[in-house]
């Protein structure tokens, strides 16, 4: 029997080394987190990586993105279900100073808390974002964290 496969995108948003991160409300079948993450989501059926993240960053920002470079790919097994992850650069990073979630498709229904914050010193997941100098970061090539 087949491993069902979840692919979702997520935006990599930096300035002056903090990465925008939030923290979601329970809704659906999703409790309180107690941990950040990055703004994304799953790719629907069909649709392209690149739009699917547009569109993620939109319904959760209300703010479009300028997508950049393909930063990370992370594959992970969770619950029974693959998880792959594609990370790419946001590069209008100052135009998220302003979120207004009630401009928002899904942002007031998800997300409890947001910011930028240094995530050396919150809990971020996924867990190698902890650890990402990104003041000092050299993303020539995709880092790639398998852990299936």
């Amino acid at each position: 029997m087949s491993m069902q496969r979840r692919i979702a995108v997520r935006g990599i948003v930096v300035l002056d080394g903090k990465l925008l991160c939030f923290r979601l409300k329970p809704y659906r079948n999703v409790e309180q987190s107690t941990h950040w993450s990055t703004p994304g989501g799953g790719i629907d059926d069909g649709e392209a990586i690149i739009p699917a993240l547009e569109r993620e960053m939109i319904e959760e920002t209300g703010i479009p993105a300028n997508v950049g470079r393909l930063l990370y790919v992370q594959q992970y097994n969770f619950k029974g279900q693959e998880n792959l992850e594609f990370f790419f650069e946001i590069t209008n990073a100052k135009d998220y100073l302003n979120i207004d979630l009630s401009k928002t498709t899904h942002g007031e229904t998800e997300i409890a808390e947001f910011g930028f914050i240094d995530p050396s010193d919150q809990k971020v997941l996924p867990e190698f974002l902890q650890t990402v100098k990104f003041d000092e970061a050299n993303f020539s090539t995709p880092q790639v964290f398998n852990y299936l």
